[in-house]
């Protein structure tokens, strides 16, 4: 235990425990000292909680038992799995310690518990110091100037802060589309004319929010290309070329079909012709049709009446506008006299526009009247077809009975023949039927079985796909995780000192493995011993009792006969039973002995427990604890 109580106290005090030259066990550990070793070695397991630790005790007993409370849940929070609480730091136990420390010594970080032979002096401790702290503010969330507390400003400095304003960026390799060939002519614009990265936004400040928007837009849409081949795109059974095609032209079906919905003409608007020109270009223009071409070839009664309307007006306004022209005079007009007309007629156009509007609208709910009234007209009149021609055909099968009834017997002779002839044939059609069903109803079972087996396949194979798929992505990621995992150690190791040696852990372990062998080759040795020992005492045992069983024969037929050998029977009896009585004593005391060490070894333990002192630590806490009581309640009384 002394080779493990000074590996443990050196990786304290490279972890920033302040422990004396003169400690060199666990059991000379000091309530104080404990709590100070457990907080450094938290701190530089995880600074956020050790951080709000505290690594001296308070002189209040109720301020220490909540101390200890703390520790004892941050360590539990860690992962250690013994019997942790108050008492273990108040009121410390050899074991129980030793395993704490041993447990945060093994969770310290390898920086922290691996350099053996490197000097513990203030330097070091200084940037072990530096370093906890900056992995404290670190672990910090940032958070902007006007949200920050007092707490945080001291931690973060107020730097320069710019607004989140992105910008389009144009990139030469991108994420967003399918990777393909570029022509010559974007390579050379890629190559001369395309301005850095960093030229591109109006403010210099603005470059890493457009690099990080152009950055998550990337990511994003792979994923969603991911997500919807591997929901989508897999079962199509098609290539990532054809289903990108396919979808491409679904929605450009999709954009042609809403143009069209959207070039309809309506009564309400005034410039119907120009937009479905407007459409009518964007179309051709969409579709890669030619200009001579028309897209909105097809139309409706009402577009056409409204097409004529619509071209006949225009010649009676200009006709209208001739007649005034005509009537008004030339020369003798004033200016506001040509206003004033020309605001009465064009009240008066609007007037007739409104009038045409309204009977517009009059006209439109008459036509859709009548459509509703024809559709119905028209429905009636299939109704009316359907029951005429059922009645037809029973009038026709009523007319043929009819003129069969005059010659009744020989017409009955002659159906009664053609029932009999007609269902001979039907039997004879049943049967030929019947050959050639049989193996076409077994070929449509071989060809479903088919069937059935293939999808089957391909849906295993599709399973297998997508597992596939999902094995590669997790394989992706952890080789990921395990580049940048290399990456770290790499710098790691080339940021560690190359001088330093470790001959010193390596002496101990070489030591203390020495040490084990010694005990385990004296251990099987007397293993060995004992074994030969217990041997010799059964073999001797039962000669003894064989030597006896012989000798009682010999003796006992010769007592019968002389009075002499009856006494020394008596003596040879008396003699077994007195061996016999001392065997078992001597057992008796082997067992005594044992139970005698285990005792003194349980002795050692339990001073090792400190159980008496930690008895009278506890009574004068619980003295100091209703002092603090009795003076609360005094000053609370006063107050």
């Amino acid at each position: 235990m002394e080779e493990v109580d000074r590996i443990l106290i050196h990786s304290l005090r490279q972890a920033g425990t302040d422990i004396d030259e003169d400690v060199q066990r666990v059991k000379q550990f000091s309530s104080e000292l404990i709590v100070q070793a457990v907080v450094r070695c938290l701190r530089v397991i995880d600074p956020g909680v050790g951080s709000g630790l505290s690594p001296t005790l308070p002189p209040g007993m109720s301020a220490r038992f909540r101390v200890g409370m703390s520790l004892a849940q941050a360590c539990q929070d860690l992962g250690y799995k013994g019997e942790i609480g108050y008492q273990t730091f108040l009121y410390s136990n050899e074991p129980e310690i030793r395993s704490l420390l041993m447990f945060l010594v093994e969770k310290l970080p390898r920086e922290s518990a691996e350099v053996s032979d490197q000097p513990a002096g203030k330097s070091a401790l200084l940037q072990k110091a530096i370093a906890a702290q900056i992995k404290a503010q670190l672990a910090l969330p940032w958070l902007p100037p006007f949200c920050r507390l007092p707490l945080h400003r001291k931690t973060q400095s107020p730097g320069p802060c710019h607004n989140f304003r992105a910008q389009p960026l144009s990139l030469p390799y991108s994420l967003k589309g399918p990777a393909k060939k570029q022509s010559k002519e974007v390579k050379e614009y890629w190559r001369e004319y395309l301005l850095p990265v960093t030229s591109q936004p109006s403010q210099a400040t603005s470059v890493p929010a457009s690099l990080l928007e152009n950055h998550v837009s990337e990511l994003s849409a792979a994923q969603d290309w991911e997500n919807e081949w591997n929901s989508q795109g897999l079962l199509s059974r098609l290539t990532p070329e054809d289903y990108r095609s396919r979808k491409r032209m679904r929605l450009q079906k999709r954009i042609e079909e809403q143009l069209r919905a959207a070039a309809q003409p309506r009564p309400d608007t005034h410039n119907a012709t120009r937009s479905t020109s407007d459409l009518s270009e964007l179309l051709n223009s969409f579709a890669g049709a030619t200009a001579g071409g028309d897209v909105l070839t097809k139309g409706t009664r009402f577009t056409h009446s409204e097409k004529f309307t619509f071209t006949q007006e225009p010649e009676k306004a200009a006709q209208q506008m001739a007649a005034a022209a005509s009537a008004l005079p030339s020369s003798h007009q004033s200016e506001e006299d040509l206003k004033a007309q020309q605001e009465a007629e064009l009240s008066a156009i609007q007037q007739q526009l409104q009038q045409l509007s309204v009977q517009m609208e009059e006209v439109g709910g008459d036509i859709r009247q009548l459509t509703v009234s024809i559709h119905q007209v028209s429905d009636e009149l299939k109704q009316r077809e359907v029951r005429n021609s059922e009645k037809e055909s029973n009038i026709r099968v009523k007319k043929q009975t009819i003129d069969l009834l005059p010659d009744a017997e020989n017409n009955l002779i002659k159906l009664q023949s053609l029932v009999e002839a007609s269902s001979k044939r039907v039997v004879h059609l049943a049967s030929q039927w019947e050959k050639h069903r049989t193996p076409l109803i077994d070929e449509h079972r071989r060809l479903k079985e088919l069937c059935s087996n293939r999808e089957m396949e391909s849906s295993r194979k599709l399973s297998e796909i997508k597992d596939l798929h999902d094995k590669i992505r997790q394989s992706a990621e952890e080789a990921k995780k395990k580049e940048s995992l290399y990456k770290q150690l790499i710098t790691e190791y080339e940021t560690l000192p190359k001088d330093v040696s470790r001959s010193a852990y390596t002496m101990r372990i070489l030591e203390i493995v020495g040490n084990i062998k010694k005990q385990k080759e004296e251990i099987t040795k007397i293993l060995s011993d004992t074994k030969d020992l217990q041997k010799e005492i059964n073999g001797l045992t039962g000669k003894l009792d064989r030597t006896f069983a012989v000798t009682d024969e010999l003796v006992f037929k010769d007592a019968k006969k002389d009075e002499s050998v009856r006494k020394s029977y008596k003596y040879l009896a008396a003699l077994h039973e007195n061996c016999t009585q001392l065997i078992q004593t001597i057992e008796d005391t082997g067992s005594i002995m044992r139970e005698i060490r285990d005792l003194e070894e349980q002795i050692e333990t339990e001073n090792g427990k400190k159980t008496v002192s930690n008895l009278e630590k506890i009574l004068e806490d619980y003295k100091a604890i209703r002092q603090e009581n009795s003076a609360l309640a005094a000053k609370i009384r006063e107050g």
